[in-house]
């Protein structure tokens, strides 16, 4: 539900609300952790976000900038989540350039000159068992 009433918003609260994180705790931790950045600067989990803002949030390798679009501090379901936040298009291309690389690499299975060790024989089960 989008409040129009509120100016701005706590950044765990938002993010929260924006359905990135399951829980305000995991925002929390997220943000003390220094894996999201609002308008180029580390923050904490204090700082207000306004319409406009630019987060960056950090998972793993990736990257998402992400604009500000509206604020609430209440979670809705994720129709309404989708309303508060847009992607910029460059992380989008960047992710997606990021996926192609990782199932390339994952895809990179090589046929073994000699027949594989036990080691060898795990290590291609766990591999393959990835892919479904």
């Amino acid at each position: 539900m989008v409040t129009e009433t509120i100016s701005s918003v706590r950044v765990d609260k938002w993010l929260w609300a924006a359905r990135f994180y399951k829980t305000r705790n995991k925002a929390k931790i997220a943000v003390n952790g220094g894996r999201v950045h609002v308008n180029g600067e580390r923050c904490k989990v204090s700082r207000s976000l306004k319409v406009g803002d630019v987060v960056v949030l950090s998972r793993g390798e990736t990257k998402q900038d992400i604009v500000v679009q509206a604020i609430s501090d209440k979670r809705g379901n994720a129709t309404v989540a989708q309303t508060l936040y847009q992607e910029t298009e460059e992380s989008v291309a960047r992710r997606e350039e990021a996926r192609a690389v990782h199932l390339m690499t994952k895809a990179g299975l090589r046929v073994p000159k000699i027949r594989p060790s036990k080691s060898d024989r795990r290590e291609l089960i766990r591999l393959k068992r990835q892919d479904g």
